[in-house]
């Protein structure tokens, strides 16, 4: 959520930041309404309160007659204090329900618009000519299948559509990608984790999932746990409730886990193949650092991604996203996508997002501050980055590595996590 004392004092600025989004601008002012009563009811029951403990005083001391009088106003005391506790807490929660359902205010370098208005920042590797080198590049699925890599019938037959196997070299390429980006993230000073998939509802609230994105969440009513769409998730979190010292940040995290989606809205999208799915393997960079830090870590996280792809020798390009496709909770993200060949475009492989103090105010994460000799307790800010979508990165890596009899070229960086063979042979008929 955002700090209250920012929306009082600059109220155009979130309007602003709404409005850019494509949210509810008014929902500005309802807050500000609420927050406002919020306050005054506070003001009211601390006076009465007051007036009640004084006359509490009062009581023992007065006369006879005066007693009466004294008593009967401190019964209607007692039930001014009681309404206007009521009060104080239905105002409170209005507030706190019309904030949370606010997004974070958005960077003001972030194009404005909607999910075709995002900027190319830039643009890596080489998109490769098949034709100059005389075949027709097949899809995925196709070379997954002709692998032994991938099987969407059997999928579909136990689990539905959107769900599949990888089998034979298909598991073992997940493996490797998986080994190899825990060992680029552990090289630059990630904490690897295995993190539950089954939250309760505040980890998925607090990180600002239900919202927007809810339509998309997997609940499971009978318990009240949902299922993770991201490692993002536990890791924003890991630290809830805590307070961390300064001079412990930064603190980086690469979590490994399933990660379930409903993908609702996407009927008739991608729907050959394991591109959009509903259940995938991710690993996921998560930053705590200093506000003043946010910015910088997230340039870092784009160049771990950035490093992780030009390893697997893809050709792609860096989006900044715009405000209408950011999600809640970020300030601003930074998608890299790669060169789809069958598609004759680019695809979302990675993304990542600097959510300010967004999430650590939802989750009560704050740090102690004493650096300048001045001790303070204040939300840090969080940031997330996809390391390695495993199904996406097979797709590009089967895609763009393929050969013309149907093998796929390993790239170099996963050699050793794939017994040192460099090509993907497949299967005799």
């Amino acid at each position: 959520m955002i700090d209250l004392r920012l929306l009082r004092e600059d109220p155009d600025r979130v309007r602003a930041s709404q409005r850019a989004r494509g949210e509810d601008v008014d929902l500005v002012d309802a807050l500000l309404s609420a927050d406002e009563r919020r306050r005054s009811s506070g003001v009211r029951f601390d006076e009465l309160r007051s007036e009640q403990k004084a006359l509490g005083k009062l009581i023992p001391k007065a006369s006879p007659e005066e007693r009466g009088e004294l008593l009967q106003r401190a019964e209607q005391l007692k039930a001014d204090v009681k309404a206007a506790d009521a009060a104080q807490h239905e105002a409170d929660e209005e507030a706190k329900r019309l904030l949370l359902r606010l997004g974070n205010l958005v960077h003001p370098d972030v194009p404005v618009g909607g999910e075709e208005d995002f900027v190319v920042l830039e643009t890596h590797g080489t998109v490769r000519d098949f034709g100059a080198e005389g075949f027709e590049p097949k899809d995925h699925l196709e070379l997954g299948e002709a692998l032994g890599a991938i099987d969407m019938e059997r999928g579909a037959k136990v689990s539905g559509s959107r769900f599949y196997y990888l089998t034979g070299v298909g598991a073992l390429l997940e493996l490797a990608l998986v080994n190899a980006a825990i060992a680029q993230a552990t090289a630059a000073g990630f904490v690897p984790m295995l993190t539950p998939a089954l939250v309760r509802p505040r980890a998925m609230e607090g990180t600002g999932f239900l919202g927007q994105a809810a339509e998309n969440v997997y609940h499971l009513e009978k318990d009240d746990y949902y299922l993770v769409g991201t490692s993002e998730v536990p890791l924003a979190a890991y630290h809830m409730d805590e307070i961390i010292d300064a001079d412990r940040l930064p603190l980086r995290y690469a979590g490994f886990s399933p990660c379930f989606r409903r993908e609702a809205g996407t009927y008739g999208k991608d729907t050959r193949g394991i591109f959009r799915v509903h259940q995938f393997d991710k690993v996921e960079m998560f930053s705590y650092v200093a506000p003043e830090d946010a910015e910088a870590e997230h340039k870092r996280l784009l160049e771990w991604e950035k490093q992780w792809l030009t390893s697997l020798e893809l050709p792609f390009q860096v989006i900044d996203v715009a405000t209408g496709d950011l999600g809640a909770s970020a300030s601003r993200k930074f998608d890299c996508e790669a060169w789809i060949p069958t598609q004759g475009k680019y695809r979302e492989l990675t993304s990542a997002s600097n959510c300010d103090g967004f999430q650590a105010r939802r989750l009560s994460v704050r740090m102690r501050d004493d650096r300048n000799g001045k001790k303070s307790v204040q939300p840090l800010a969080t940031l997330n980055g996809t390391l390695c979508a495993v199904p996406r990165t097979i797709v590009a890596i089967l895609e763009n590595h393929q050969l013309a009899d149907g093998s796929v070229r390993v790239p170099e960086a996963l050699r050793p996590y794939l017994g040192g063979r460099d090509v993907l042979e497949p299967l005799a008929k």
